[in-house]
């Protein structure tokens, strides 16, 4: 390890990465350093000659269950590859939401490890065992984890120095301030009797910092009342 930024994604899957992640900025990044990423088999550490991996619920009930004694071995070994101080997290509809702020907080950190959850889910010991915090993309079901890690890692990877040429572009995103971003205009001025609002061509930096906080701040009040509702607070404050 180069003391770079690393990802360790265990997943039955190992082909779907990096995918879009050796693409554009994410996989120059990749190339060049800026971070980097291991996969692992999760089936590397099943059970038996038949590699087992999961199991029928206790219980009773549909699906089957990843066993315990394969996703901790799986975990074990990615801490000894990648380094303890890794937190780990897996994938989860009862996971914390993942927002801008918690991607940042990510960011921030020497890496993760992230389990890619299949089936009905993982036998609960493993996350109690091994201090797994579980995460969610939103209130939505996928068939799997995998997806889920390549949206994170997207997330976080893009605010990796060296991987995004113009850093001071990031801190006027969306969700980044509180608010939406206000809408961009570019050539031609004119496009199907449609014109870029004049204050945009005026030249006058302070008007058009004006204009573009005012757009985000109505954009937010009429698309995302929940986030209105926090940046408001947050000026009374």
């Amino acid at each position: 390890m180069t003391g770079a930024w690393s990802a360790h994604v265990l997943t039955l899957y190992p082909d779907m990465f990096p995918g879009p992640l050796g693409q554009s900025l994410a996989g120059r990044g990749l190339e060049e350093g800026a971070w980097e990423l291991q996969v692992t088999n999760i089936r590397d550490h099943a059970i038996g000659k038949h590699r087992t991996v999961d199991d029928s619920p206790f219980g009773g009930g549909a699906g089957m269950v990843m066993r315990p004694d394969v996703l901790g071995n799986a975990i074990d070994a990615a801490k000894v590859a990648s380094g303890n101080d890794k937190r780990v997290m897996y994938f989860s509809p009862r996971g914390r939401i993942m927002d801008q702020a918690f991607v940042r907080e990510v960011s921030a950190g020497p890496g993760v490890i992230l389990v890619c959850g299949r089936f009905e889910g993982i036998d609960q010991r493993v996350l109690d065992a091994r201090d797994v915090e579980e995460v969610s993309l939103g209130d939505f079901i996928l068939s799997g984890g995998e997806i889920a890690a390549l949206a994170m890692l997207d997330a976080v990877v893009r605010l990796l120095p060296g991987v995004t040429g113009n850093q001071a572009s990031l801190d006027e995103e969306s969700f980044e301030t509180g608010l939406l971003e206000y809408p961009h205009y570019t050539r031609p001025a004119v496009w199907e009797d449609l014109a870029v609002p004049e204050v945009l061509l005026s030249g006058h930096h302070e008007k058009i910092r004006e204009w573009r906080q005012r757009r985000s701040e109505e954009l937010t009040k009429q698309r995302r009342a929940d986030l209105w509702d926090r940046w408001s607070d947050d000026k009374l404050k």
